[in-house]
């Protein structure tokens, strides 16, 4: 897709979006089944079923995915896929790269041994490396932006409010 195309796919919705905010109001949402009595969350994503599972730092056999693991993939696929709409919008040509993040956690925290250790990763790296011909300048613009429209970092950077429910039902 080039940034003719991206603009034409997008002029219509910006201008909805505009004329009634309220249609760019949109609740994305995930689902997870806690089956049998394994320390297994089964997550139904729209291309399959993924299962989450304890780190082995924390008593897992690696098995499954861990779900900070899970918070990295997401963070870098947000923020290539940012990128990669950014570029074109910019009509600057990367040909390629890798998009990678790190998070330092203490599992200290995790696993109650130290209370004044937080549960949480401490900090998170993200990293470009791009196969571009974009000059210095450019590419400050062009990660700047990635970082002001990547959903994934933004939630991250400005934590938005958060909230917890339960009730109990009958599972057929």
């Amino acid at each position: 897709m080039d940034a003719k195309e991206l603009r034409a796919v997008q002029a219509p919705l910006k201008a909805r979006y505009r004329d009634d905010p309220a249609t760019a109001m949109v609740t994305l949402s995930a689902r997870g089944t806690l089956d049998g009595t394994g320390l297994t969350c089964r997550l139904d994503t729209a291309r399959g079923l993924v299962e989450s599972g304890l780190h082995p730092a924390t008593g897992g056999d690696g098995l499954a995915l861990c779900s900070g693991d899970l918070l990295l993939e997401s963070l870098v696929a947000c923020a290539g896929v940012t990128l990669r709409a950014v570029a074109t919008a910019l009509e600057l040509t990367v040909r390629g790269g890798i998009v990678s993040a790190q998070g330092d956690l203490d599992f200290r925290g995790t696993l109650a041994i130290d209370k004044q250790v937080p549960v949480g990763f401490k900090e998170i790296r993200l990293q470009f490396d791009l196969e571009t011909d974009a000059s210095a300048e450019q590419l400050e613009t062009l990660l700047k932006l990635t970082e002001r429209y990547c959903v994934v970092y933004q939630t991250l950077k400005n934590a938005p409010t958060l909230s917890v429910s339960h009730r109990r039902v009958a599972i057929d």
